[in-house]
């Protein structure tokens, strides 16, 4: 019996395997971390010296209050900045109280101290600068994101993440960096535990406006979960997690690069809830849009882990397709019949 399953199963997956790459995007079309029509021109003049553009970017995403875009674009400025910082120390010469320098400083100080093994006291030296972001643009939410960032590094107590969680969400109660920083603070591998995680997670979202991201906060709870270990959860709260982000994604169009990091999150969970169907349906919904997380949390090389796993999902569907769909049979019916 055994030896005719694994045949049964071969048969499958040399049958079904090739037909499953319908809707996928061919392996070198994809790409890691694509920036999008706004931020990639920045990111070139920045590789060129120019700051300009990067200027230009976040003050146009701080004047119009998109929240969102501006903290998305000074993580993405201010990790280029780490290998490429030439552009960026410019700008604070010509600029050195802009708020929108002020923020990517903040963010960039914030990112080397975590790389050190003196993180704590390295990350203590710098909350001048947080308080000087805060205090550029009060409207501001991405500074406390950072903040937040900073919090957890410092070993900060419960109360005094409440307070800058307060500080957050006073300037934006839908912020999703915020949410999903605080998220962080409050996992098992930091300050909290998996249930106090999944309270929190599960209490934004059912709050979250329609469309919001912060429904995709359960699913990173159970990435959380999922990625550290220790403790016990239901398997149904695992899986309401993934079905709330499943219906998430389809609200949002194939190939879309704004939900993508949620796409990636969310097959990473369906794959280790072996839902094969619904991670390899997340697969054609993400299209050429692979990113770095949650991907670089298990691999040096997360392209190569995100197709690498996309092929495996394609095998674990077609393994479990039945040889003879009832299509075909009813096909072979009527081809025995004449």
């Amino acid at each position: 019996m055994p030896l005719l399953r694994a045949l049964i199963r071969t048969a499958r997956m040399v049958r079904h395997t090739p037909q499953l790459a319908d809707g996928l995007p061919a392996a070198d079309e994809v790409l890691l971390d694509v920036p999008d029509d706004r931020l990639g021109p920045a990111l070139v003049a920045a590789g060129r010296g120019d700051h300009g553009p990067a200027a230009k970017l976040l003050a146009t995403t701080r004047e119009a209050a998109e929240w969102e875009n501006r903290d998305r674009y000074a993580t993405r400025l201010a990790a280029f900045a780490r290998s490429r910082p030439e552009w960026f120390d410019d700008w604070l010469t010509v600029a050195p109280h802009d708020p929108d320098a002020l923020l990517l400083k903040a963010e960039l100080a914030v990112v080397r101290g975590w790389e050190s093994p003196a993180r704590a006291e390295l990350l203590r030296e710098v909350s001048p600068l947080l308080t000087a972001a805060a205090e550029a643009d009060p409207r501001d939410p991405v500074p406390w994101r950072v903040a937040l960032d900073h919090a957890r590094g410092t070993h900060a107590s419960h109360s005094d993440f409440e307070q800058l969680w307060g500080q957050a969400v006073r300037r934006s109660s839908y912020h999703y960096g915020c949410h999903a920083s605080a998220l962080m603070y409050l996992s098992a591998d930091w300050y909290g535990s998996h249930t106090e995680c999944f309270d929190f997670a599960e209490r934004a979202a059912a709050d979250a406006l329609p469309g919001s991201l912060i429904q995709a906060l359960p699913v990173r709870a159970a990435f959380a979960y999922l990625a550290g270990g220790g403790g016990r959860l239901p398997r149904e709260r695992l899986d309401r997690a993934a079905d709330l982000a499943v219906a998430l994604s389809a609200s949002y169009a194939p190939a879309d690069p704004w939900p993508a990091e949620v796409r990636n999150l969310l097959t990473y969970v369906l794959i280790r809830l072996e839902r094969w169907q619904d991670a390899l349906d997340q697969f054609r919904l993400i299209g050429p849009y692979a990113t770095s997380f949650p991907w670089d949390r298990v691999s040096d090389d997360p392209l190569g882990q995100f197709l690498e796993l996309r092929d495996g999902v394609r095998i674990e569907v077609a393994a479990r397709t039945p040889l003879r769909t009832r299509r075909g049979r009813e096909e072979g019916k009527v081809t025995d019949g004449r």
